[in-house]
């Protein structure tokens, strides 16, 4: 793999994992379009560990509070949040986990990627339309944590996001805009962790040679990853998601159109 690879994949890592087009969608894609080798399941591992830094990197103060909130004052709004993001992790990691093979073999097409950009584009807009809810993250509740925690397990499928269906579900229980935001990225750290130690053996056998592209990769998307959460929980004061859902369906109708014309 070549250095600009590496960095082209990093940004795509960066921005898809925390805005709400999926990143898997688009990782899929990238190679397919542009004829490039799969880069496999030790690079996402790669690419998946720079955005754990990057959500640990900007999260790490309001973890440190969460952590020693659930241990210690489980009952207050941090310690009941801390708990709320344990069992929202639990229906996704379930499902994921019993899924997982069956994702990889049958959800690698572009026309299946294309649709789900384009279909969960149109429910991200009526949710963004027709919800503007005033709960904020402190006060999100046992029922949303878990409905928001069990709509994730649908991100198995590439196209749908797991950022973009955690905040869309989030908008439709009553939660605020950034507060949806804010609860997905606190949910992706154990998401991203969980996936990262379960798969870190693939990343260990990694050839010496590769090295080099995969630090790169891990960096870009660290950084690129950063950006981005800080990028939307800004954007999110004052503006909505639309202009997230004009590019799903813009990429998805294109992913669709090189599906077609490949055949």
């Amino acid at each position: 793999m070549s250095i600009i690879q590496a960095i082209i994949y990093g940004v795509v890592q960066g921005i898809g994992e925390f805005l709400p087009i999926s990143s898997s969608a688009h990782l899929i894609a990238i190679p397919q379009i542009f004829g490039w080798e799969d880069p496999g399941l030790a690079f996402d591992v790669a690419l998946h560990l720079g955005t754990l830094v990057a959500v640990i990197a900007f999260f790490w103060k309001d973890w440190i509070n969460l952590i020693y909130s659930g241990i210690t004052k489980p009952k207050s709004k941090d310690g009941k949040l801390f708990w709320f993001i344990v069992i929202a992790c639990i229906p996704g990691a379930i499902i994921g986990k019993l899924l997982e093979k069956q994702a990889e073999a049958a959800f690698r097409n572009l026309g299946l990627i294309g649709t789900m950009l384009i279909i969960m584009g149109i429910i991200l807009y009526i949710a963004n339309k027709k919800y503007d809810g005033e709960v904020e993250v402190e006060d999100i509740g046992l029922k949303r944590s878990f409905l928001i925690g069990l709509s994730q397990a649908l991100a198995i499928i590439p196209g749908v996001s797991r950022s973009g269906i955690t905040m869309t579900t989030g908008l439709f229980s009553g939660l605020s805009k950034e507060g949806t935001a804010r609860f997905s990225f606190l949910l992706s750290t154990p998401i991203i962790l969980g996936a990262g130690l379960l798969k870190v053996k693939d990343l260990v056998h990694t050839p010496i040679s590769s090295m080099s592209s995969f630090a790169i990769a891990i960096l870009t998307s660290a950084v690129v990853g950063f950006l981005s959460i800080k990028f939307l929980l800004n954007y999110l004061k004052d503006k909505g998601f639309g202009i997230f859902v004009i590019y799903r369906i813009i990429a998805g109708c294109t992913f669709i159109a090189i599906y077609f014309l490949r055949k």
